[in-house]
């Protein structure tokens, strides 16, 4: 399978990092559990916007209650669904996070 990366062809991100005055993040040895829950995170909330869309247009239903209260928690429920979703498999948005963000910490030179 190819190499898929979400950087476009020529570009470079420690250039990028040092011409914007920025600090290219080192995570060290020690961050891999740290990496995967931040990976798992923004996955978890990608998911909880994905699903927020996908509830949008649906109204209560009265025949399981319904009502003013099932529309004050939709938000969180969706939310927790998201990160039901993330924490058990995902769709693979965590890692391909990891290993980009894997790849600029190469390119910026290996860990602290």
């Amino acid at each position: 399978m190819a190499d898929m990366t979400l950087s476009p062809p020529g570009y470079d991100a420690q250039s990028l990092a040092q011409a914007r005055g920025l600090n290219m993040p080192r995570l060290g040895k020690g961050a891999g559990p740290e990496l995967d829950k931040t990976a798992r995170d923004f996955e978890a909330v990608f998911l909880s916007s994905m699903f927020s869309q996908m509830w949008s247009g649906l109204e209560v239903d009265p025949t399981f209650g319904g009502g003013h209260a099932e529309e004050m928690w939709r938000g969180m429920m969706v939310e927790e669904y998201g990160k039901m979703v993330a924490s058990s498999g995902g769709v693979g948005i965590a890692q391909q996070m990891k290993a980009q963000l894997l790849r600029m910490q190469e390119v910026a030179g290996g860990p602290a």
